[in-house]
């Protein structure tokens, strides 16, 4: 005799608003979000970044203001990005005591205390003539001295009063001389989120226009992951894990879902994701040509990312989401 069951019907869970919230998964706050912020040195009034709708390159007399309205938001973070007036071929703007960047954090932090979580990028590409993110040496993009300058200005930030370093330069060993600097000079407290498994990426594009940081010549496949080796990614992951991370990145986000749930399940470390320039644009331009509706296709692919195992997001679209759902508790 055949067991019969009752019948299975999911669609009970779903037959209205009230049911839906009882049994979602997955929750999206604004808690999740870190909003990046370009500050240029020179610049008299705020600039329209053209590949990235609603993006600005801010002069310093326009941050407070900008870092104000992201507070009120409930956004907990924020990602500082420099252009400097001049650059070089060691980047030194990116470790000067009076550089964008550190006059930034000073001014945040007497602004707001520690009101905001302030994070800011440690990387050379903006700053160096050739654009690239170490040190170069003839040809060839010199890692060891490259580790040494990406210490230096994590040390500067940290003594601007930077909350979190967070090393993009995909150099091996940056970690680690980034957390015995910081530790050798006092910094004990200031943490570091590493662009850990950061993709040799066409993702990036919109970015060095915003940053001014394409490189002058070649490219940066000699030291970013290649998006067809997920087990290598996983390995610099685990790499930056042993020296000392205290946050993870995996980036892009929206490409590598997949390996943001790998790293969630393999490994016991807070997970960020970056939904990077070329993520936003994209939704941006479908949305201008009247083809996606934008605020339903952030809102889905920002909770794809939360799904697949993100504690944190940054975003472009960070404060477009946190009015989102301040607006739609």
């Amino acid at each position: 005799m055949t067991a019969s069951f009752p019948e299975r019907r999911l669609r009970r869970l779903r037959k209205n608003e009230k049911m839906r919230n009882l049994v979602q998964e997955i929750l999206l706050s604004t808690n999740d979000l870190i909003c990046p912020v370009f500050v240029q040195e020179g610049l008299k009034s705020k600039t329209q970044v053209q590949s990235m709708e609603a993006i600005e390159r801010l002069p310093l007399s326009e941050l407070t203001r900008e870092i104000e309205e992201i507070k009120k938001m409930n956004i907990p973070a924020i990602m500082l990005f420099g252009i400097p007036e001049k650059k070089d071929d060691l980047g030194t703007a990116a470790f000067a005591e009076n550089g964008i960047v550190q006059r930034a954090i000073t001014e945040i932090r007497k602004s707001f205390g520690d009101k905001i979580v302030i994070m800011a990028d440690v990387c050379l590409c903006q700053y160096t003539t050739s654009g690239h993110c170490g040190i170069v040496r003839g040809s060839h993009i010199d890692n060891d001295s490259s580790i040494q300058t990406l210490a230096e200005i994590a040390q500067s930030q940290a003594a601007a009063g930077v909350d979190v370093v967070s090393p993009s330069a995909m150099m091996d060993g940056q970690v680690k001389a980034i957390r015995e600097r910081l530790d050798k000079n006092g910094f004990t407290d200031v943490g570091i989120m590493s662009h850990s498994a950061k993709h040799r990426s066409s993702f990036y594009t919109p970015f060095r226009d915003a940053a001014d940081c394409a490189p002058h010549f070649g490219d940066r496949k000699t030291y970013q992951v290649p998006f067809t080796n997920p087990r290598e990614a996983l390995r610099e992951i685990e790499l930056d894990i042993n020296e000392g991370v205290d946050i993870v990145m995996v980036k892009p986000a929206l490409a590598y879902l997949d390996l943001i749930a790998e790293t969630k399940r393999r490994f016991n470390v807070p997970v960020s994701a970056y939904s990077v320039s070329g993520e936003y644009a994209l939704v941006k331009g479908a949305a201008k040509q009247g083809w996606i509706n934008e605020t339903d296709v952030m809102t889905e692919i920002l909770y794809s990312i939360k799904r697949a195992g993100a504690d944190m997001i940054v975003t472009y679209f960070a404060k477009a989401m946190a009015r989102h759902l301040l607006d739609n508790p």
